[in-house]
């Protein structure tokens, strides 16, 4: 059963992880832009990342309300830029004549139970040539309670993630990523047995294996992490 108060906390904590977020900025930052749709914003923290004002319009979607309220002051008091609009809701809120250059996902597609029926939705809300992009936990033998806590339904592979997505989209991008933090999760659930990461274990992760693994993701042909990301194409 999902535990909104935990969520909350840990969404507070992850929000700290600014090496890993610099990371995946990295990776997708080049398919966002023109007017984007973030999907699931949470408290902004992925906004605040990625949106640095050049966007023309960038729409956060927030199914929670206090959630999408804090996403709304830090708009309004410049923490967020002003092309920034906030609203509460899902996708299914969104006319189906509203139409966008992106489509994000930051770790929210694990959140929605009928995840195929999802991306299509999102593919009819792209324009020609826009991007849908997925970052998701990756592989369900990592599954643990705390994934269960926090309402994810599953965990991906890239084989599993493509077959969530429309066949009319093209693959640009797909690739596992975080390789060191994949053998430290391995670890925690054959050893550790810790079932939530405490915020210690976030931090180190953030300050030393993130960067360590954007030293060896490329040495392993980004085949290995505990992440996967995907970016596909409207053509």
């Amino acid at each position: 059963m999902t535990d909104q108060v935990h969520i909350d906390s840990q969404l507070d904590v992850f929000a700290l992880a600014s090496n890993w977020k610099g990371y995946f900025r990295s990776l997708i930052g080049e398919y966002v832009g023109g007017e984007v749709l973030e999907v699931g914003a949470g408290i902004g923290e992925t906004t605040r990342v990625l949106c640095r004002g050049e966007h023309a319009r960038w729409v956060c979607l927030e199914p929670n309300p206090a959630q999408a309220e804090q996403i709304g002051a830090l708009v309004g008091g410049g923490q967020l830029p002003k092309s920034c609009e906030v609203r509460a809701g899902t996708l299914a809120d969104v006319p189906p004549q509203e139409t966008f250059d992106t489509v994000l996902y930051i770790d929210v597609l694990e959140h929605i139970e009928g995840d195929r029926e999802e991306a299509e939705r999102a593919a009819a809300r792209l324009r020609s040539g826009g991007h849908l992009i997925v970052l998701a936990p990756a592989h369900q033998g990592l599954y643990t309670p705390f994934d269960e806590i926090v309402g994810h339904y599953r965990r991906y592979t890239k084989e599993t993630l493509s077959a969530a997505i429309p066949v009319s989209l093209r693959r640009c991008e797909l690739s596992y990523v975080d390789a060191v933090g994949a053998l430290a999760s391995v670890f925690n659930r054959l050893i550790l047995k810790s079932s939530t990461p405490t915020r210690q274990q976030i931090l180190f992760w953030d300050r030393l294996m993130v960067p360590l693994s954007r030293l060896v993701d490329p040495l392993f042909g980004y085949r290995l992490g505990k992440t996967v990301i995907g970016v596909w194409r409207k053509e």
